[in-house]
């Protein structure tokens, strides 16, 4: 009983040490131990540290225990002498034991294989294909002929146990070990082969064959079980038939395949696919180089392109398999000018993902969002796109391509990184799930002991402590690289400059300067020379930036010349690029956002307005990679990011110059968006829009800068005396500015309580005198004039005036003009109280209850008349001047403003400073007919847009067509006529603006 208990007691502790060392099963560890295979290794603490160290301690320790008691006496005490006193055959053979059920299943019934893993461990190399050779083919000539393929099998497996060992103790990495399985599977076809051509002399003498390897085997980057896709390429020898030579080679081809994938009684090595030659499995197994080529160039899908990027020669005969690539791959990098390339590839990869059973797309790690494929398609469309003119891009291995790719400026090293870190991963991943078993599965096993042996095989890459919860750990590492992926791959596979590049002819997208030159001229450029010197600057060099620039310049140039001055949109590029080009996001930002390069390209040719303003801050270009970037801002918004930087200020003009330049910054924002048609998706409402961002920008603007200046004066005179407010008036007050508009205001103020009014005065007359001249002083920033010529007595009034003043003045000397202006007036500044006051002060001006008196109107109609023929400038013609010509926006604005004064009072619809709304209630209370209404609406609207359209293009202000053909060729892009459609621009303007005059002489002038 003593020595029962002390037993017990001795497998109680060794059963805590085993479990402590990750064991599940103690109970059935301690049996083995005490086995007669590892007796006595029980109290070796190093051979329980490796087996502990291993993903699956139990299944280690159970397949050592299975190979030593199949080995003879001998041999076993060799192999424990090994275990005991060589660490790395020891890590070698118990990771694999601990990792792969079946390759311990070959050790048990092959035990002397282990002598594999000392010679290589010894030898310490990386065997290629050659190598392999001779391995298999020494395993296969020691076979009778009847036993050859299992003797193909056995020396596979020995090969596979050897390349495992070295991958799961860390001695090679993942390109290497998958590397070393494709060229393993290169000479196992080629063992099959000649086994086969051994079974068939008279086939083998008929023919040349040539096996290509298609897939991860041809871009060296096979997984432990695969389907080895391959193409025959096969060529008649001397004096034999054709149709005699390749019945022959399919003998041979079709024997190999069955060699290699049939079952026998050492299981199979792989499936060879051969579906992906010319018409798949419909087609000849074996083709001629000649028929192979005909195909390609008649038939091909673009899908067969994209699989021809990874064949390689694999087997058979050399100098025909060389043949084959040397023809097919001119066809490759041709593939990206097929029609729709791009969109076939992604609908293609669409057409996978759809395929996937629902119940498994969540543990896809091949073929789902986020899985192997996302990365693989990513970069073989790259390739295929830029690879047309970059040679260094030629490659079928995916991580090779994705590092040519980021070093040739095409991906950006960080994402690059981000891709190459996942797809090893998942490759690792994949590998250990397949290792398992010796079976082909891209899936995520369910059973929480599977996912406990993948994530300690993998802990050293997985990036959390595995020890505490290795399933949580383990999901969440995969789930961290798929989203990455997925992120990545939509990023850069479905990106448009890659639309973009495919479809340019070879010329243009190789960019030589002969090539840049020729595309320049036949793209239109109105200096070829000029335009290929700054080509030269931004493309010349071997620096990354310069890389990058040659990937987008053809694709940008195009972009260009669908403007009307090209040459315009290049000089801009090369001057955002000299101020950008050292910064790292630029450049990146328009290779890898979706839009930003086209909506670069398209506002920086579309007119001079939106590139001077980006000039002047170039930093303003990261908007267009942001989708809500070119969304105009608020006034709320606005106004309390010009109050922060107006406060952090330390003086009146540092103050406004903040103010001024996040106005210089929204002001491209919107004329950005209405370059590119972003503001709105109907031109009509765009105008509206463009209108009321600009008002509120103003009004933020001067909500900011009377800010700066009142500070100013507080900080040298103490409390600001007098409650100051700003009325807009004019298109402001109307909410309808446009790019090139003062800002018409009034000044209006009311002394605090015991401050003497000749006090307060000077201090408001000094506070809006030095915001008028901050506001427009010289400067980086776009000036904002402010023009208070409105006000009583115009310029030789008061800058500033009470409200009590103002009041005296309208009730004794207004005069209807004055009436008409005040129309327009809204408070958008300062004191918003005595704002409202105001405008409850100049309601019963503009909206007179007893109506407009005979001699009023015949005032208004006259001074109209005298506007017409002394302000049009001198040479304008009348019926193309937007502002004060025929049928213009002042014909509309004034009929507009006509029944507001006659009916404002009793129609509450018609109080409103917005010439569009006015319009549209007097049409609903039936003062104008709904036809006329449309008429007079449609006139000012396109008279609004002309006028909007001439400052985009020219940079400044314009009430009349240019009359430069360039410029107006941009102001007819811009409201939408093509290339050589201006003078139907300006006939439908005449046309439009001349009905609208009808309308007006009849209710205007009675």
């Amino acid at each position: 009983m003593a020595v029962d208990g002390r037993s017990g007691s001795r497998q109680s502790s060794l059963g805590s040490r085993l479990v402590r060392r990750g064991f599940t099963d103690p109970e059935a560890a301690v049996l083995l131990l005490d086995g007669p295979g590892l007796h006595g290794l029980a109290n070796d603490p190093v051979l329980l540290d490796a087996l502990g160290a291993t993903a699956d301690p139990d299944l280690a320790l159970l397949g050592l225990a299975r190979l030593l008691e199949a080995l003879g006496e001998a041999e076993r005490n060799t192999l424990r002498d090994t275990l005991t006193g060589s660490k790395p055959l020891r890590d070698r053979l118990l990771g694999v034991l601990g990792a792969s059920a079946a390759l311990g299943d070959h050790l048990a019934r092959h035990p002397a294989d282990w002598h594999a893993l000392v010679t290589f461990e010894l030898r310490d190399i990386h065997p290629g294909a050659e190598d392999f050779v001779r391995q298999l083919s020494a395993g296969v000539r020691q076979a009778a002929p009847a036993d050859r393929a299992d003797a193909l099998r056995v020396a596979y497996r020995r090969c596979l146990l050897a390349i495992a060992a070295r991958d799961l103790s860390g001695t090679t990495d993942l390109p290497k070990a998958a590397a070393e399985l494709a060229d393993l599977a290169g000479a196992t076809l080629q063992t099959a082969l000649d086994i086969a051509a051994d079974e068939d002399p008279e086939a083998a003498v008929a023919c040349r064959l040539a096996v290509i390897g298609m897939g991860k085997c041809g871009g060296r980057e096979l997984n432990y079980v695969s389907d080895v896709d391959v193409i025959f390429v096969a060529e008649a020898r001397e004096d034999v038939d054709e149709h005699q030579a390749l019945q022959a080679a399919t003998r041979l081809a079709a024997r190999m395949m069955r060699l290699c994938s049939d079952t026998t009684g050492e299981g199979t090595i792989w499936p060879v696919d051969a579906n992906l030659r010319p018409e798949g499995r419909n087609g000849p197994l074996v083709r001629t180089l000649a028929s192979h080529l005909a195909y390609y160039q008649r038939w091909a899908k673009t899908w067969e392109f994209q699989a021809l990027l990874k064949a390689r020669p694999v087997a058979g005969d050399a100098e025909l398999g060389a043949a084959y690539g040397a023809a097919v791959a001119p066809l490759v990098w041709q593939a990206a000018e097929r029609e729709n390339f791009v969109a076939d590839v992604q609908q293609m990869r669409r057409r996978v993902v759809d395929s996937i059973p629902a119940t498994e797309l969540d543990r896809q790690l091949k073929l789902g969002p986020g899985g192997l494929r996302d990365v693989e398609f990513s970069v073989q469309l790259l390739q295929l796109v830029h690879g047309r003119t970059d040679e260094s891009l030629r490659s079928g291995n995916t991580l090779e391509a994705l590092e040519a790719l980021s070093s040739a400026g095409y991906v950006g090293r960080a994402d690059a990184a981000s891709l190459d870190a996942a797809y090893r991963f998942l490759r690792s991943l994949e590998h250990r799930i397949q290792l398992h078993r010796l079976r082909r599965t891209h899936l995520m096993p369910r059973e929480d002991a599977d996912l406990r042996r993948l994530s300690r095989s993998l802990a050293a890459e997985i990036n959390d402590d595995t020890r505490a919860d290795p399933v949580a750990a383990l999901h969440r590492e995969w789930k961290r690289h798929a989203v990455e992926v997925r992120r990545l791959h939509e990023k850069l596979f479905y990106r448009p400059l890659l639309d973009a590049v495919a479809e340019l002819p070879m010329p243009a997208a190789r960019l030589s300067p002969q090539a840049a030159r020729a595309r320049l001229e036949a793209l239109g450029y109105a200096d070829p020379a000029n335009a290929l010197r700054h080509l030269t600057a931004l493309a010349s060099g071997v620096s990354r930036k310069a890389a990058i620039q040659r990937t987008l310049l053809p694709v940008l140039l195009g972009w260009f010349a669908d403007s009307a001055d090209p040459d315009a949109g290049l000089l801009g590029f090369r001057q955002v690029s000299d101020a950008l080009g050292r910064t790292p996001w630029y450049l990146r930002l328009l290779r890898d956002e979706s839009a930003a390069a086209e909506q670069l390209a398209r506002v920086l040719s579309a007119g001079r307005l939106a590139p001077d303003l980006l000039l002047r801050a170039p930093e303003a270009v990261a908007m267009l990679g942001d989708p809500a970037g070119l969304r105009p801002r608020g006034r709320a918004a606005l106004e309390q990011e010009i109050r922060a930087a107006v406060g952090r200020a330390a003086t009146a003009e540092a103050g406004v110059a903040a103010a001024r330049g996040v106005r210089r910054r929204e002001l491209f924002r919107t004329s950005a968006a209405d370059v590119l048609g972003r503001l709105d998706d109907d031109p009509g409402t765009a105008v509206d829009v463009a209108a009321e961002a600009l008002t509120s920008l103003n009004a933020a603007t001067l909500q900011g800068a009377l800010a700066a200046c009142t500070a100013a004066w507080e900080r040298e005179n103490g409390e600001f005396p007098t409650r100051l407010s700003i009325i807009a008036m004019g298109r402001f007050g109307g909410h309808e500015l446009g790019y090139g508009s003062d800002a018409d205001v009034l000044f209006v103020h009311e002394p605090l309580l015991g401050v003497l009014d000749q006090d307060a005065a000077r201090a408001a007359q000094a506070v809006c005198h030095q915001l008028r001249t901050l506001l427009s002083a010289p400067s980086p920033e776009p000036p904002l004039l402010v023009d208070a010529d409105l006000r009583p007595e115009g310029r030789q009034g008061p800058l500033v005036r009470t409200l009590a003043s103002y009041q005296a003045y309208y009730r004794r000397w207004s005069h209807v003009w004055e009436s008409q202006a005040l129309l327009r007036a809204e408070p958008v500044a300062g004191d918003a109280e005595l704002g409202e006051r105001f405008r409850a002060l100049i309601d019963p001006l503009r909206y007179p209850g007893t109506g407009v008196p005979e001699k009023d109107l015949m005032e208004i109609r006259r001074i109209k008349a005298r506007i017409e023929s002394e302000r049009l400038p001198r040479g304008a013609d009348p019926t193309t001047h937007t502002k004060i010509g025929r049928g213009g926006l002042a014909d509309v604005e004034w009929t507009v403003q006509l029944f507001q004064l006659r009916h404002g009072h009793e129609l509450p619809q018609l109080r409103t400073t917005r010439t569009r709304a006015a319009l549209a209630a007097a049409a609903e209370a039936g003062l104008v007919d709904a036809e006329d209404a449309e008429v007079l609406d449609t006139a000012w609207e396109l008279a609004s847009r002309v006028r909007s359209a001439v400052m985009l293009v020219r940079g400044r202000a314009g009430d009349s067509f240019p009359a430069d053909t360039r410029e107006l060729a941009g102001v007819a892009r811009y409201l939408g006529y093509g290339s050589g459609h201006s003078g139907e621009l300006v006939d439908d303007y005449r046309r439009t603006t001349r009905r609208a005059r009808v309308v007006v002489e009849r209710l205007f002038y009675g």
